[in-house]
């Protein structure tokens, strides 16, 4: 039986994407495991970050989870997604409506996972450990939430 994702986390891996995509100029992660407890997301990238950027790259996220952005989802037809986003990490059995979650207007991407329903639930995003190899950028990461 496959383990239910956790929402804060799968929110807060949304941001770090967009993140990532606008002080890098990179893709989205290629490959992502999102649990409970701690999560990571593989990019394909061209070198390791310093420490100065991943303390950046840790900041930009938590002052977007800060800004308590409502996270909603809307449905758009194949075509109109296929034109607007790369759907390759999709399901093949996605159907001809596709799921597009809205992080306020900092990120939308299609998606079948859960989410909380504003930034304000996440917590803080904290990066445990970065490593590069073989052009992969891996970013492991922690959710230090409330209670």
């Amino acid at each position: 039986m496959k383990k239910q994702m956790d929402p804060g986390m799968h929110s807060a891996e949304h941001i770090l994407n967009q993140t990532m995509i606008r002080m890098f100029e990179c893709n989205r992660c290629f490959s992502a495991h999102i649990e409970k407890k701690k999560s990571k997301c593989d990019y394909d990238f061209n070198r390791a970050l310093s420490e100065e950027e991943i303390n950046q790259l840790e900041k930009k996220v938590n002052e977007v989870i800060g800004e308590n952005l409502p996270i909603i989802a809307e449905y758009v037809t194949r075509e109109e997604a296929q034109e607007r986003y790369s759907l390759k990490r999709l399901p093949q059995d996605a159907g001809f409506d596709i799921r597009i979650v809205k992080v306020g207007d900092y990120d939308s991407c299609p998606c079948i996972g859960p989410h909380v329903q504003s930034t304000g639930e996440i917590g803080a995003f904290r990066v445990v450990s970065t490593s590069f190899e073989n052009n992969v950028l891996r970013i492991r990461f922690k959710l230090d939430r409330p209670g």
